[in-house]
This record gives structure tokens, C-alpha cells and sequence, in this order.
């Protein structure tokens, strides 16, 4: 179950660049889309893409977090990488700090760090929900998640 992350822990983008989450929080909400470290989780990046379209310019920070080192972040999210800040996670210290069981997941974190609501797995009924309350948070539009062409509703690949 989803619960608070520490604001100590330190959390490195693909770009090598290595702050405190709570620094990386200091001005916006967080609104991280994590994704294991395997090929097949490439196929919900056109999603986190959809969100980050409609969020991009929300008092938000969004961002990919990869359970991987920054050669496979690149490669899975190809240009979307260059595009959204994204966070690697190869000792799964942010996942764990999370609380996070499976994987994909949609996590909102407010500024202080506390845990707002999350989504694990792909249920977009349930993301659906993470950005509605991502929206009430930052009065701002609320993307639809769902699109033609998504992966079937899954449970998620378990944390390991």
C-alpha cells in the first residue's frame, strides 16, 4: 500500500542531476509515472505522455521514474526522455520508500512531500482518479487517461 516517501531520500534524473526528493518538490506537486524496468512497460509512456501534455504547464512537476539505470530510462522512453524530467530508481529505493507493490504505477506527491493518492498497476479507472485529484490540487484540466490503442487493464508486474 502507497504511503508517505521519505523527503531525505535522493533521487537522480537520467541526466545525472541528484537532489533530495523534498528539493525536487520545493516548488510544484509531483506527479511521477513509474515504470519497471522492462521492455514491455514501454508500451504506457504514450499514456504518461498523454497526462504530462495536459500537465506539463500545471503547478506540477511531472516526470517518469524508471526502476533502472539511465541507459535503459533512454531507451525505454526514447524522446519522451529528453522531454520529461525523469528519475532513475535502480535499487528501488524511491519505490520501496513508497510503498509501491506493483508496477506501473501513478503516484501524486504534494510539495511536502505526502502522499496524495496513487494507482498501482494499470487500471485506468484508477489513474483516472490520481488525475482528477491532480487537477482539484492544481486547478487545472483533467486529461483523459484512457485512449484507443491502450494496454488492457493489468494488475502490474510485482516489486521485487
Amino acid at each position: 500500500m502507497a504511503k508517505n516517501p521519505d523527503p531525505a531520500l535522493k533521487l537522480t534524473t537520467s541526466q545525472g542531476v541528484t537532489r533530495t526528493l523534498d528539493d525536487w518538490s520545493t516548488m510544484f506537486h509531483l506527479f511521477l509515472v513509474v515504470l519497471p524496468a522492462r521492455s514491455e512497460a514501454a508500451s504506457y509512456v504514450p499514456i504518461g505522455m498523454r497526462l504530462f501534455q495536459v500537465f506539463g504547464d500545471a503547478d506540477c512537476r511531472f516526470a517518469f521514474v524508471v526502476t533502472g539505470p539511465e541507459s535503459v530510462a533512454k531507451r525505454m522512453l526514447g524522446d519522451a526522455e529528453s522531454t520529461v524530467v525523469t528519475y532513475v530508481d535502480p535499487d528501488l529505493e524511491l519505490v520501496k520508500s513508497l510503498g509501491l507493490e506493483r508496477l506501473p504505477a501513478c503516484v501524486l506527491l504534494r510539495q511536502d512531500t505526502s502522499l496524495v493518492t496513487a494507482a498501482e498497476g494499470w487500471d485506468p479507472r484508477e489513474w483516472q482518479r490520481v488525475t482528477r485529484e491532480a487537477s482539484e490540487l492544481t486547478a487545472w484540466t483533467t486529461p483523459e487517461v484512457a485512449s484507443e490503442g491502450d494496454p488492457p487493464a493489468f494488475q502490474g508486474w510485482p516489486v521485487l
